[in-house]
C-alpha cells in the first residue's frame, strides 16, 4: 500500500460517526497489523454486504432480502408498527428484544431547517400501510427533539384519517437516572407522563 492509498483510507474511515483522524488512523494501523485475521474478512464482508444490501419496499429497513426478515417474520404481529426514525433505531429495539411486531423507517425527521419536509421521508407509505385492513396500531418510536416531535405531531393528524389507533413511546426518566443529572426537557416530559403508583 502507499502512503497516500492509506491517507484515502484513513480519510474514508474519519467520516464514520464516532471517528476522528486519529481514531481512523489507529483502525488502520491496527487493520495493516491483522491482515489475515481482521482486515481481508473485513473486506470479504464489506464487499458482500454493498452488492446484496436491499432497502425493503414495505418498512425502509435494511437486509439482504427483499422484503426483509422482519417484515417476513411469521412469528411477528404484523397489525402493530412502530414507527423509527433510523434503521439504528430499529436495531436499538430490536437488541432489546421488547418489540415483536413490525416496523416503519421513516428516513430521519421533519426539519425546517434542514429543508426536509414530508415528500423527502417515507411517509406515504407509511399512510399507505395504516389504511389496510390488517393494522390495528400504529406506535410513533420518533426522539424526543424538537424535529422528533413535531414528525410525531405530523404523522398522528395525518394518521387519524385512517382511524388506526396512534400511541407514542413514553419520555421521561430512564431507568436508574438521577434528577440533578437530568435536563430540563426530561424532568418536564417524566412530570407531564407521571402515573398512579
Amino acid at each position: 500500500m502507499t502512503i497516500n492509498l492509506l491517507d484515502q483510507i484513513i480519510k474514508n474511515l474519519s467520516r464514520l460517526p464516532g471517528l476522528g483522524p486519529r481514531s481512523a488512523r489507529r483502525a488502520v494501523l491496527f487493520l495493516t497489523k491483522h491482515r489475515e485475521d481482521l482486515l481481508l474478512p473485513l473486506i470479504k464482508a464489506l464487499d458482500g454486504l454493498a452488492n446484496s444490501m436491499r432497502v425493503c419496499t414495505r418498512c425502509a429497513n435494511i437486509d439482504v432480502i427483499e422484503p426483509c426478515s422482519i417484515c417476513t417474520d411469521t412469528k411477528r404481529d404484523p397489525s402493530v408498527i412502530c414507527v423509527v426514525e433510523d434503521v439504528a433505531d430499529l436495531w436499538a429495539l430490536e437488541r432489546a428484544k421488547v418489540f415483536s411486531g413490525c416496523y416503519h423507517v421513516l428516513g430521519g425527521t421533519l426539519s425546517a431547517l434542514d429543508g426536509r419536509g414530508p415528500e423527502d421521508l417515507f411517509i406515504s407509505a407509511l399512510i399507505t400501510r395504516a389504511r389496510s385492513s390488517e393494522i390495528s396500531e400504529i406506535i410513533l418510536g420518533t426522539s424526543a427533539t424538537v424535529d422528533g416531535q413535531t414528525t410525531a405531531h405530523y404523522l398522528a393528524d395525518r394518521l387519524a384519517e385512517t382511524g388506526v389507533s396512534v400511541s407514542r413511546l413514553a419520555h421521561g426518566l430512564p431507568v436508574g437516572g438521577e434528577l440533578d443529572y437530568l435536563d430540563d426537557g426530561t424532568l418536564s416530559a417524566a412530570l407531564k407522563a407521571r402515573q398512579d403508583f
